[in-house]
């Protein structure tokens, strides 16, 4: 796939796209927005349309870019190509460049991710190495850090370094669904592409394409599908991406929303800490919180077609009419701020006996 491929990001496309037939490319990009919308698919085409081996092989220099600090954010002089035809601004996802970087072999592309929920040291000074060489057979060397806002501060620290004096011949774009834990000394050094949640028919575009590249891979005889049974899963993981097609993908979003329910009705009972992880309790506020709005959407409109959860209307509807929707209000706020506290490491079964006490003060165990 290439750069006209991304659905539903058609702003930062553009941005990206007039950036190259520019001939100026910042030396360091910041892919910021919620995951799940694509950031991470761009980068990577992106690093594809930089080396492509279809249009023909400028040489790159250091030089400015309007609307930014040369000092602070250099980049990548292009010249246009002879004839003044400009250069091409799409990769041809058929040359050899641009199949090593889809199976992320290519010499001069890394992929950097975080381990054990954050990215360390070594990743950077992993960074640091490949940039220490020429490209080997590419025009640039592209690193991509996804998830970029989880660097430990010795990781940040020593990153900084690395966007203070970019080496020549190379582009680092940071991916972060979270842009503002990263420091603003690195925030500063980057050219900022904003990414937003995709509309319902784009949604529908990415997970209908997708799932029909992975049914073509399977060579195994599958009984035929329900069809209604299927548009109707459909519609559900439409609505519980919430404009992020990428977690309907990656993730059963129905299978989750399942756990997140059972979890709730053992805070209801009393039952133990049912969390596993840091990152279980941010998905499960996640989950949770769109289940209490659906449930103060319906107390205060009665009208099921706005609910994201609204193969769950008769649940809902059950606990709309056995709370007050001051309580729902409330509830809501409470665990919105609890959610922001999860970045200091909040115990977990402390955090637990928190959200049972508060949901069984308000909320019947009857209807949950």
């Amino acid at each position: 796939m290439a750069l006209h491929d991304v659905i539903g990001q058609e702003r930062a496309i553009n941005v990206l796209m007039r950036t190259i037939q520019r001939g100026r490319i910042p030396s360091s990009y910041l892919f910021a927005g919620e995951s799940g919308i694509g950031k991470k698919f761009t980068a990577i085409n992106l690093a594809k349309a930089v080396n492509c081996l279809k249009p023909p092989s400028p040489s790159f220099s250091k030089g400015g870019i309007g609307g930014f600090d040369t000092e602070s954010t250099p980049s990548l002089t292009l010249p246009p190509r002879e004839g003044g035809l400009g250069w091409d601004v799409d990769c041809c996802d058929k040359c050899p460049s641009c199949q090593k970087i889809d199976a992320g072999v290519h010499p001069d592309f890394l992929l950097i991710s975080p381990h054990g929920g954050q990215i360390r040291i070594e990743e950077i000074r992993a960074i640091d190495e490949m940039l220490s060489f020429k490209p080997f057979e590419g025009r640039e060397k592209v690193i991509i850090v996804d998830e970029a806002d989880t660097m430990n501060p010795f990781a940040a620290n020593a990153f900084l370094k690395t966007l203070e004096e970019p080496p020549e011949e190379s582009l680092i774009i940071l991916v972060s669904p979270k842009p503002d834990r990263l420091p603003d000394t690195i925030r500063s050094r980057c050219s900022r592409v904003n990414f937003t949640p995709l509309s319902h028919e784009a949604c529908e575009k990415v997970i209908v394409k997708i799932k029909e590249q992975e049914s073509k891979t399977r060579n195994s005889s599958r009984e035929p599908v329900n069809e209604k049974e299927s548009d109707s899963q459909l519609s559900t993981l439409i609505r519980l991406s919430m404009g992020r097609p990428g977690l309907a993908i990656s993730s059963d979003l129905i299978e989750e929303r399942t756990w997140c329910l059972k979890l709730l009705r053992g805070m209801l009972k009393s039952e133990k800490d049912g969390w596993t992880s840091r990152e279980e309790i941010e998905r499960w506020l996640d989950l949770i919180l769109i289940l209490l709005r659906d449930v103060a959407i319906l107390k205060i409109t009665q009208d099921e077609k706005h609910l994201i959860n609204m193969d769950l209307k008769n649940y809902i509807q059950n606990l709309s009419s056995s709370t007050d929707l001051m309580v729902i209000i409330e509830n809501y706020q409470k665990l919105s701020i609890l959610k922001g506290y999860l970045n200091f490491n909040l115990n977990k079964s402390l955090t637990w006996n928190f959200v049972s006490s508060l949901l069984r003060r308000t909320m019947h165990k009857t209807y949950a």
